[in-house]
Formats: C-alpha cells, sequence, structure tokens
C-alpha cells in the first residue's frame, strides 16, 4: 500500500513494489518523483525526515535534516543587519539533506539498484509530466523576481515567458541531466573499482559512489558556487549564503532512536526534538483519563488549549544548540501540572513551562510576538514574493506565513510533501521531503533545482535550544509519524502542514484510537475526511515569524453548534473552505489478519493512495 500528495510518486511507488521491490525501494522512487512533480513543496537540497519500522525491527529515525554551515554564526548574521534569517536565498540554506537521507535508506533498507528508483524521476523530468495547477500558480507569485533577479529559474519554470500550465507537459531537462550524470558517473566509478577484483555488493558501491559525487563531486561544486552568488531574498538586499565545499563534505544523513510515548495500548513513534514531533506525544501527555464526547466542542476546546501549551513548550525547550528535557516533559507529574491550566475559556497567552524547576528560554522576538506588541508591521513580508513557507498566494490578511495556504476559493496552496508505505513483508515508512522549494532560492543552473531555506526555523539570538549555531540542525516543522499497538507497527502517517502538521496528526489519530468508543466512528479515510482545524497561537515558524493569539481557524464543514460554543468560550474562529484543513497520508496494517489499508487526503485533489 502507498499513499503520498501526488499521484505519480504514489504510482511509482507502487511500480516498485509490482516489481518485486520493498517498501524502501517504493519510498526512494517516490521521494525523487516528488522533487519532480511538486517542486513548489520540495527538492533534493531540501530536507527529509524517514521514520522506519523493517518487519521484525526496531522502529528508526532517519535524519535527513542538515546542518547550519560552519560560517552560519549569530554574529555574521546580526553583522548584516539581520534580526531574522531571511525567508529566501543562500543566508537560510542548511547543509542539504534530503539526497543523503534517500541514498542511506537505499543502502541499508532497499533491494533494487540506484538506476531502478532513478528511472522515474528521470523519466518525468526529460520527458515532462503534466504540473499540477499550483506550480503554476506558484510561479505566476514570483515571475517578476524570477525575471528581474533569480534568471536561472525563469529559464527552468518560465520558459517561453509562460509558466507550466496543467494539461500541457512540463519538463526540466537540466535535472534530468544531472541525475543522467550522476547516474553515469557513480557507475563508471564502480566499474573501476571493480574491473580486476569484483568485491563487496556493487549496489551498494554505486550509492555510496553517488553519495561522494554529491558531496565532492560536481553536484557539490554547483551548490557551492550557488551559495556564493550574491541573491536578493525576503531581506530586500542581496546576500551571499555561508554553504562551503567542506560543509558538504562533513556532512552525513544519520539514524537514531525515535522519540516515543504510549496511550491506551498505542505507541506513537516521531523524531526527536531537532523537529517539532514530540509536540504530538506532548499533546497526548496532556489528555485527561476521561474525554469529550469526540467531535464535540468541549472535544475540540481540549484539544486546542493542549496544543497551545504543547506550542509553547517546543518554543522555549525544543532545538537541537541546547539541553532538552525529553523526560519530564512527557512525565505524568509534569502534564498534570500543564493539565490544570486548562481553563474553560481560551487562553491568549505563551505559556511555556518549567520541567525539572528550569526557567524557560524566549526569543526576544517570541516574547515581542506573544506581547502583540509586534502588530502588523510585523507581517508586512507576507505580502513579499519570496517570503516564508510557502509564498503562494497567502492572503494578506493572514498574519501566519504557515503552511499549507488557503486561497479565496478554497484551493490548498503548496507547502510540503508527503508519503507512506507498508510492502507484503511487513516493512513500513513514512517520510515528509520538504525545502529547496523553487520559490526559497534561484535554481542551480547546472543542475535544475535550488538550494533550501531551513535556516529561517533558527534564532539569532544566543543560548536558545533553537539558536542558529553552526554543526546544529535548526528545529524542523518536518514531522512524520508511525504508530504501534502493542508493540507492532500498524500504522504510518502523516501531512504537510508547517506547524499544522502535529495538530493535524493529532486530531487524524485520536479518530482513529477512539473508534471502538465512537459509535459509527470514522475508518482510515474518514478520519482524513474529518473536519479539520487548527490554531496559530504561538510563534510561527517561517519569516516573519507572526503569531495570532486565541486564533481557531475551522472548515466550513464543522457543526455551527460547535463553533458558537468555541466562540462563546472566547475562541478567535475563522471558518475556511469545506476542505482545507490537512493534507494527511495514512497507510495501516492489521497483524492478526495481515490486512494492508491506505488512505489519502481529498483536500487539493492530488494525494492518491493506491494498493493490492
Amino acid at each position: 500500500m502507498v499513499s503520498s500528495t501526488h499521484w505519480l510518486a504514489s504510482q511509482s511507488a507502487m511500480a516498485v513494489l509490482e516489481d518485486g521491490g520493498n517498501a524502501y525501494d517504493a519510498a526512494v522512487a517516490a521521494g525523487f518523483v516528488l522533487h519532480v512533480v511538486e517542486p513548489h513543496l520540495n527538492g533534493p537540497a531540501g530536507e527529509v525526515p524517514i521514520i522506519l519500522a523493517p518487519a521484525g525491527g526496531e522502529v528508526r529515525v532517519l535524519c535527513g535534516q542538515g546542518v547550519a554551515p560552519a560560517g552560519a554564526t549569530i554574529a555574521h548574521y546580526r553583522g548584516l543587519g539581520l534580526d531574522l534569517v531571511p525567508g529566501t536565498g543562500p543566508l537560510a540554506a542548511a547543509v542539504p539533506g534530503a539526497f543523503d537521507a534517500w541514498m542511506l535508506l537505499l543502502r541499508d533498507h532497499g533491494t533494487k539498484p540506484l538506476a531502478d528508483v532513478l528511472k522515474y524521476a528521470v523519466g518525468y523530468a526529460r520527458d515532462g509530466h503534466a504540473p499540477v495547477e499550483r506550480v503554476g500558480q506558484t510561479v505566476e507569485t514570483v515571475r517578476e523576481l524570477f525575471e528581474t533577479e533569480w534568471t536561472s529559474s525563469a529559464e527552468v519554470y518560465l520558459p517561453g515567458g509562460e509558466p507550466p500550465r496543467p494539461g500541457e507537459l512540463f519538463r526540466n531537462p537540466a535535472l534530468a541531466a544531472t541525475w543522467q550524470r550522476l547516474l553515469a558517473e557513480s557507475a563508471e566509478e564502480v566499474g573501476a573499482r571493480h574491473g580486476e577484483a569484483q568485491e563487496g555488493d556493487p549496489r551498494i558501491a554505486q550509492i555510496e559512489a553517488a553519495r561522494r559525487i554529491w558531496r565532492e563531486g560536481f553536484i557539490a561544486e554547483a551548490l557551492v558556487r550557488q551559495s556564493g552568488r550574491p541573491t536578493r531574498d525576503t531581506s530586500g538586499e542581496r546576500h551571499s549564503g555561508t554553504l562551503t565545499a567542506a560543509d558538504l563534505a562533513s556532512w552525513s544523513a544519520s539514524y537514531e532512536a525515535p522519540a516515543t510515548y504510549d496511550w491506551r495500548g498505542w505507541t506513537l513513534c516521531k523524531a526527536g526534538p531537532w523537529s517539532q514531533g514530540p509536540v504530538l506525544l506532548q499533546q497526548l501527555a496532556l489528555l485527561p483519563p476521561e474525554l469529550p464526547r469526540y467531535g464535540s466542542a468541549a472535544y475540540t476546546h481540549l484539544l486546542i488549549e493542549g496544543c497551545k501549551l504543547a506550542m509553547a513548550d517546543r518554543e522555549a525547550w525544543y532545538g537541537d544548540a541546547g539541553e532538552v528535557p525529553p523526560a519530564e516533559l512527557l512525565s505524568p507529574e509534569y502534564n498534570a501540572g500543564r493539565r490544570a491550566l486548562v481553563g474553560e475559556k481560551a487562553s491568549y497567552e505563551l505559556r511555556p513551562g518549567s520541567p525539572g524547576g528550569r526557567t524557560p528560554l524566549l526569543s526576544h522576538h517570541a516574547r515581542v510576538a506573544a506581547s502583540g506588541a509586534l502588530g502588523e508591521a510585523g507581517f508586512d513580508a507576507l505580502a513579499t514574493p519570496g517570503a516564508g513557507e510557502p509564498t503562494v498566494a497567502k492572503p494578506p490578511t493572514s498574519p501566519v506565513p504557515g503552511e499549507p495556504d488557503v486561497s479565496a476559493d478554497g484551493g490548498t496552496r503548496g507547502d510540503t510533501c508527503h508519503l507512506d508505505i507498508v510492502d507484503r513483508w511487513g516493512n513500513m515508512v513514512a517520510a515528509t521531503p520538504s525545502g529547496g522549494w523553487l520559490q526559497s532560492n534561484p535554481v542551480v543552473p547546472e543542475l535544475g533545482f535550488p538550494l533550501g531555506t531551513r535556516l529561517q526555523m533558527a534564532w539569532l539570538d544566543e543560548g536558545l535550544p533553537n539558536s542558529l549555531t553552526p554543526g546544529r540542525r535548526p528545529r524542523t516543522t518536518l514531522t512524520p509519524s508511525l504508530a504501534l499497538r502493542d508493540g507492532v507497527p500498524v500504522m504510518a502517517f502523516g501531512t504537510p502542514g508547517g506547524d499544522q502538521q502535529d495538530q493535524w496528526q493529532l486530531h487524524f489519530f485520536l479518530a482513529v484510537a477512539l473508534r471502538p468508543e465512537v459509535r459509527g466512528g470514522p475508518d482510515l479515510q474518514g478520519a482524513i475526511d474529518a473536519p479539520n482545524w487548527h490554531n496559530d497561537s504561538f510563534p510561527g515558524s517561517f519569516y516573519p515569524r507572526g503569531m495570532r493569539p486565541g486564533s481557531v481557524t475551522v472548515e466550513s464543514r464543522t457543526d455551527p453548534e460547535v463553533v458558537a460554543e468555541l466562540r462563546r468560550r472566547g475562541h478567535d474562529v475563522q471558518v475556511g473552505d469545506a476542505w482545507s484543513e490537512g493534507r494527511l497520508c495514512a497507510v495501516a496494517r492489521d497483524p492478526r489478519t495481515g490486512i494492508l489499508s491506505a488512505a489519502a487526503n481529498p483536500r487539493g485533489m492530488q494525494g492518491y493512495a493506491v494498493g493490492r
């Protein structure tokens, strides 16, 4: 079973499974197809956290989030007169992480040769694919920037002066040529090594050669050249980046144990606090033993208020640059005290806790945003093409440039991608590729894809868990999930959505987990389809880092009585389009019967679940 945010990725993954590949071969194939068909949502120089559960093995997290380059110091950015890391341009580029993570997944857990999994992406880039409407809309919003400043991007995305159009084949020959050269050079390197003595596995040898070429060969050289080119960014100035050849050569994707929490016989597995993944775990830990009726106003109020507390802790305690107390944040004692803060009325405060008696650490920008002193001036950059994630037609009235974006006509705009796969052997994987968007940085002319901008999530304040720090990961919003039931992997799921990801995933998970208690409760697809919501009562992760205390945005399918009661409780409720909140994907396996299932999100009209 495969579920992803684009039908071509899902079907390519299924083709690999049909050809005898496993879930990890299929995931790599789908990931590279997503780079081609959703370039406004992800790219190979972006990042990807991956959670995998090999059949009969332990759940692991594969971290494809690159670190800040050696030259990316707070002093350097402050010396440029910056208070925030720009939302676009090479100054915001971390060491690219996605490519190496896909390669490690294929090397260690896959079975297919590199050429076999890359051929789908090569074909769609070389021969063309019919782009989704949002690609062209994204390009149109940054047309002036492309035509006047980022001309290498215009060459790819404005051929003949026109953006990609639905129903017409769109090609990226530079990207196809990059992967074809990578395959040729890596195969040649393996052939030279193995010409005399056939030693080792040539499949693994070619993957290792490809990793070296990315980190030290023609791809690395082009990425470093691009970083050094002065580029106009969201500050309005032209800046060069800090990425060097040494940064690329010294970094590798890596494995680690997941962060976990047990709840009513389930175990939820997430990436660690270098991501926002533990927010989902904290939201579960904050739930009382007895829950209000599923879908009621009291139930929704409880989840909204719990999310605010967990997100406040994210702001104070999550990151890769300082001490993080995960055990205390998930402890019963700590959460009992936090749970007592949830009252009958909506909170408009940012209230981080003090695990172990520690004093919360907040950036100056977060404190100002939480006080309301930031005002509308703090959100001016929302109207700037190239700002934040995504930059696509975000209504200027919205203070938070989170993802996904929703246009006036209710269409879901770009943000990130997701894929989930379970194979016939029970191997399971969830991955959330993002970054390296076409609107984030100019296309590297020799390669056909841009650098990423994940450093915009780090603060330019000293001494915080998420301070910009060379060699450390900026805290990412990317957060795939994997769930076990009585210790057995049963479900992989996730969604695009930036700061909203672990809100929507909680709502989905509870709909599935509570089904035995809810008469006529939703199945896997029903849990995705159920009316969803999010709140923005915390500093956003994307430039310009705004927040909207007390806000709740619900789909118009939400029961009007629930909306009225939430307003009575003091929530600032905005009613969005009927199908505008979330882009969830999920696959599941029943360990009792071995039956597999999958579901995909109807919002945006491009998610696709497939299997047999």
